[in-house]
């Protein structure tokens, strides 16, 4: 009886583990469509509100949902902050920060980072290049996302089931 009970618990703990790793993939195209989404937004407020940098960052936040929305005003925070950080410092600090409570991958990352080097220093046309490429570059991504997605999504569902029952029948 109780080597059923443990054979039990381990293929759910498997089945969940793999699940789980399924739901990363599947995670991922969604949140870089929603920073998408944001930046889109952000390029809207800068470009056709003539809206000041930190003031943009929070308005898109309220919009956007989380993590993306964290990462957004902790970034504006720290521009708005007396004798506080670069915007360049602020947005790295902000995007290191809130990236591990993400699916996305270091090159999605790679592309924020490289966009806080150029917003708040350049003028609002070249900050709207940069967002645009920014844009292109994550639509990329996403395209990659999607097909990680329907390639192993399936294949971790079916990964932790067959592990788990494997170590099962090792054990019996």
């Amino acid at each position: 009886m109780i080597k059923l009970m443990g054979a039990i618990l381990i293929i759910v703990a498997g089945t969940l583990i793999g699940f789980q790793q399924a739901a990363r993939f599947a995670e991922r195209p969604k949140q870089l469509r929603q920073l998408a989404h944001a930046l889109q937004r952000l390029e809207t407020e800068i470009g056709y509100g003539h809206t000041p940098l930190p003031e943009a960052l929070e308005r898109t936040a309220q919009s956007s949902p989380e993590p993306i929305s964290a990462m957004l005003k902790q970034a504006a925070a720290g521009v708005w902050a007396a004798e506080g950080p670069s915007f360049q410092e602020s947005w790295t600090i902000a995007v290191k920060t809130h990236w591990r409570d993400t699916s996305m991958k270091a090159s999605e990352q790679g592309i924020l980072l490289r966009l806080g080097t150029t917003l708040g220093i350049s003028d609002k046309d070249d900050q709207m290049k940069h967002l645009k490429l920014a844009l292109s570059q994550l639509k990329a991504e996403e395209d990659s996302a999607r097909d990680d997605q329907g390639r192993y999504e399936k294949m971790w569902k079916s990964l932790g089931v067959l592990l788990a029952v494997l170590i099962v029948i090792l054990m019996v």
